[in-house]
């Protein structure tokens, strides 16, 4: 993709993309409905932090969302990335979430925030150029053609 991004496939993307809208769609079912549940059973205080929490869910996800978009449009060629300014598409910002507090939340929503924290990380990762480790059997298939 276009201005040092790296270069990241229609699938990558895509498939980032669809993990994406399914935490969404779950996060959405949990704090719509379970998570009430269980947001009412935590003190007073808890229930504002548990309700934060949800927001920098959301937040991370939506980030997340729009930058994949962003990228499947620029492969669509319905963006012209050279016209843009060298800040858009840029992934947001969002909020980590401490350790602290993640222990203290419900089981369910504990999930939820570490899934959306780990998808956020990952997409910062692409976005920032950072190659994941090679996979060590691919390296060991390397070794071997390279060795034949």
């Amino acid at each position: 993709m276009a201005r040092g991004r790296g270069r990241m496939t229609a699938r990558l993307v895509e498939s980032l993309y669809v993990e994406a809208m399914l935490l969404a769609d779950e996060a959405r079912g949990y704090f719509d409905e379970p998570g009430r549940a269980d947001r009412d059973r935590l003190p007073p205080l808890d229930r504002v932090t548990f309700a934060c929490e949800s927001l920098k869910v959301t937040t991370r996800l939506m980030h997340v969302i729009a930058w994949l978009l962003h990228r499947k449009a620029e492969a669509a060629g319905e963006i012209d990335a050279a016209a843009l300014r060298p800040d858009s598409g840029r992934l947001g910002a969002a909020a980590a979430t401490e350790p602290a507090v993640l222990a203290m939340m419900p089981a369910t929503a504990a999930t939820l925030i570490a899934a959306s924290m780990a998808l956020y990380d990952r997409v910062r990762r692409l976005e920032r150029g950072d190659r994941p480790p090679p996979s060590p059997a691919r390296t060991l298939i390397r070794r071997l053609e390279n060795a034949f």
